[in-house]
């Protein structure tokens, strides 16, 4: 099941299962998003929750508990209740149950909402801790635009740092090692050999914005000013871009497994609220 929310021509369509975001287009009906072509990639743009990235052996500790959880987490791979829409909007919500609890040993409601207002769209995430301690996970967005075309004709516009510093990931963790990416004129051109060592991890990054350019000319801007962490992939030859605003990354090779212990982990006190939220600008319509 689906839902489609409108503002001034501009058309978002989420999927209830794992809330996910399939499609943004403008009025002239041009998609922004990646189709989900599993040749290369069989999904759009998936919440990562309540991990993101890798743990170590697939495993974390809590409180005597050893608990198995898949890359990514779960949220991805479950149906969400479409709790409230508007012309314009739309909000989701994931409440823990039996099955949550015997990967993750917390209760929680996690919400995601769209608001889409003209060109501009806010994507809203809420996680409650429902539990009588303390509440530990990651949060992220996946969202892959779609670049068709000659991928080096698209460009990356990062104002206000002359460099990325990425960390690199081995068997899926996060590794010991860095590289820098010069950032010439504020614009990195993309090339397929950035992501030869898979994603680009970018830890307390340092700027809070990113524009895909096309030929030097700007189709959208993703705007993150609350996410500390950021990922940036693709695959080979494959005609998309993930930008993916995070609380929190892949364990590394020497990670203890607790889960309080796990560097970028968020820390939830009981029946508290975080709140987060990026938005996707379209530029060019």
């Amino acid at each position: 099941m689906t839902t489609t929310i409108s503002s001034e021509g501009f058309q978002a369509t989420i999927k209830h299962f794992g809330a996910e975001l399939i499609s943004l287009k403008n009025h002239d009906n041009t998609e922004y998003l990646w189709d989900g072509n599993p040749e290369f990639w069989g999904k759009h743009s998936p919440i990562l929750f309540p991990i993101v990235g890798t743990l170590k052996d697939n495993k974390f500790q809590y409180d005597g508990g050893s608990y198995t959880l898949s890359r990514h987490g779960f949220a991805r791979d479950m149906e969400f209740e479409c709790e409230k829409v508007t012309a314009a909007s739309a909000s989701f919500v994931l409440k823990s149950n039996a099955e949550t609890l015997k990967k993750y040993p917390f209760q929680f409601l996690l919400r995601i909402v769209y608001t889409l207002s003209g060109p501009n769209l806010e994507i809203a995430y809420e996680v409650e801790n429902h539990t009588n301690s303390e509440m530990y996970f990651s949060i992220g967005a996946h969202p892959a635009f779609a670049l068709p075309g000659n991928f080096e004709d698209y460009s990356l516009a990062i104002n206000g740092v002359d460099a990325l510093k990425s960390f690199t990931l081995q068997n899926d963790l996060i590794s010991g090692e860095t590289k820098t990416t010069k950032i010439d004129g504020g614009k990195l051109p993309l090339d397929y050999t950035l992501f030869e060592q898979d994603a680009l991890i970018l830890k307390d990054v340092q700027f809070d914005a990113i524009t895909i350019l096309k030929n030097d000319k700007p189709l959208l801007k993703v705007h993150f000013p609350s996410f500390p962490d950021l990922g940036l992939w693709t695959k080979p030859n494959a005609p998309f871009l993930c930008i993916e605003p995070w609380f929190g990354y892949s364990d590394t090779s020497d990670s203890t497994g607790r889960i309080e212990e796990k560097p970028g982990i968020v820390t939830l006190g009981s029946n508290e609220t975080f709140a987060a939220k990026f938005n996707i600008e379209i530029i060019h319509d």
